[in-house]
């Protein structure tokens, strides 16, 4: 069977590892886009930190007639973090029938935050006869992980999930979302403020595909329908973090003022109709010198089950865990397919190709 040929459409500190990781799977990537110039026209050897590959990084506007020529068995999606802001990389994909897979934390379980437009990407998707889909950390850590603990418990009454990050691993684009470097005040009017809202309001928002999901909000939507549970309400606030001396961040540019928000923190909660509650937390902030990832889940009931991961490597698991879905993409029936409704996360041992469905 012939090796799997991937596109990647995103080149910044995700495609580093998803590009190797690749290639170290059997497969081999045959195209890669940008919109940043100082990026567009490197090969991707050099990105990767490896040899050069020949294979130059294109202006993303070149996207459609790229895949149209090339026809990848996939592509991967590295560069925002809103269902909005790559909807252009997922429709270019869906109308040129190319399977596609996103880090996009939205993605996940877009239908609970972006319903109009997630029908959008599923309908040409299902036109063209490729599959689109969102992964990632979540995918295992926030997802399945907690699904697999719950099958080994008699009753539950809560899950009580909290993960932690540091922005300055993921970009720029996932720090400002985050509301790194405002003052409290700004951060109230920009990024809390937004949550501050009737369940009617918000649903229009999401209704009208104006809504901004914490990661959480679609982790709990993914979550509920994996577990069979039925969402009667569900909640969020987001909460500025700060920190007492200035921290500086590499990502952003600047440095933070003390008292200034680093990051935030998203609660969302989730009331189900088998009585159920999900109440997660995700922190994502820039790190002061003694912090680092943690993520920290609990089942209440009978009996009670506890995991913790300390400094788990969020980007590599993030970018292994896409490239270990390839063959669950490739084998999902076309359409916008979300990862509750695929196989439960493998070590690929073989080649990628090796799983595909005969």
């Amino acid at each position: 069977m012939a090796k799997l040929r991937i596109a990647q459409y995103g080149c910044g500190k995700m495609a580093k590892y998803t590009m190797r990781y690749i290639y170290e799977k059997g497969g081999e990537i045959v195209a890669a886009f940008d919109v940043n110039p100082e990026i567009i026209g490197k090969d991707i050897g050099e990105i990767m930190g490896g040899p050069a590959k020949g294979v130059k990084v294109r202006d993303a506007a070149e996207a459609d007639a790229v895949l149209a020529s090339l026809k990848p068995d996939a592509c991967i999606i590295t560069t925002m973090s809103l269902m909005r802001d790559i909807r252009d990389a997922l429709l270019v994909c869906a109308k040129n029938g190319v399977n596609a897979i996103t880090t996009n934390e939205e993605a996940i379980f877009p239908m609970n935050s972006s319903p109009s437009l997630t029908r959008e990407v599923d309908a040409l998707a299902k036109k063209t006869g490729c599959t689109i889909s969102g992964s990632g950390y979540q995918d295992v850590f926030w997802g399945n992980l907690i699904a697999t603990l719950a099958g080994a418990m008699h009753k539950i009454n809560t899950i009580r999930g909290s993960s932690s990050y540091n922005v300055e691993d993921y970009g720029i684009a996932l720090a400002k979302a985050h509301g790194t470097g405002l003052n409290l005040a700004d951060f109230e009017k920009e990024i809390a403020a937004a949550d501050n809202i009737s369940p009617a309001e918000r649903q229009k928002l999401i209704d009208q595909g104006e809504f901004l999901p914490s990661y959480m909000w679609n982790v709990n939507g993914w979550l509920a329908e994996r577990l069979g549970l039925t969402v009667k309400s569900q909640v969020q606030k987001c909460v500025p973090q700060t920190y007492d001396k200035e921290l500086h961040s590499e990502t952003l540019g600047m440095t933070i003022p003390a008292g200034h928000a680093t990051g935030m923190s998203a609660v969302v909660t989730t009331e189900t109709e088998e009585g159920v509650t999900l109440e997660t937390e995700c922190v994502g902030k820039v790190y002061a010198p003694e912090e680092f990832d943690r993520n920290d889940w609990t089942l209440y009931g009978e009996p009670d089950t506890q995991v913790v991961i300390n400094r788990p490597a969020t980007v590599e698991l993030t970018c292994a865990t896409i490239v270990n879905r390839i063959p669950d993409l490739i084998n999902a029936a076309p359409g916008y397919v979300t990862t509750d409704l695929m196989p439960v996360n493998s070590y690929r041992v073989k080649p990628l190709e090796a799983y595909l469905a005969k």
